[in-house]
């Protein structure tokens, strides 16, 4: 399966040609539906960045299957993503994300009290994160539209 957005490239027949020789499914995103491909986007870029990624490509199929699975392993148990305050997506699902922000709290808590003027105000936010969204903009003006509509029509 090849996953791509609606654009052309994805889309031309030699393109298609080459992936049924290969024996690959074309996958794209729904129109006008913008939260399908970014994900994928982020993804392969966190995957094309990483040192490890072969620059001359996959020698097979097999070399590449290990490489993803090799990818996927240290993306969901190794890597700190920025957006869940540098915790793994598996320490995250298992609950264990709690206990690693907390004793992160305590050593900055810790830290600032043996050396307070390295610190104008406060230290890192620790705070677990409790909803992960792709466009949080959109959704804050979703909320406030809602809240807005539930006000309206409570007051008449």
């Amino acid at each position: 399966m090849l996953h791509g957005d609606n654009g052309s490239t994805l889309k031309a027949t030699t393109v298609l040609a080459m992936m049924n020789w290969l024996g690959l499914r074309a996958s794209y995103s729904r129109p006008r539906v913008s939260d399908d491909n970014s994900f994928v986007e982020a993804l392969f870029r966190t995957a094309k960045y990483r040192p490890q990624f072969p620059v001359k490509g996959f020698a097979d199929l097999e070399q590449a299957r290990e490489w993803a699975s090799s990818f996927v392993r240290w993306y969901n148990h190794d890597h700190r993503h920025s957006g869940i305050r540098y915790v793994s997506p598996a320490q995250r699902h298992a609950g264990e994300d709690h206990a690693v922000l907390q004793a992160r709290h305590a050593l900055y808590q810790h830290a600032k009290a043996r050396a307070p003027r390295r610190w104008a105000r406060h230290t890192r936010n620790w705070n677990p994160i409790t909803v992960v969204t792709l466009n949080p903009e959109r959704d804050a003006v979703i909320r406030a539209a809602t809240e807005s509509l539930h006000n309206t029509r409570s007051a008449a």
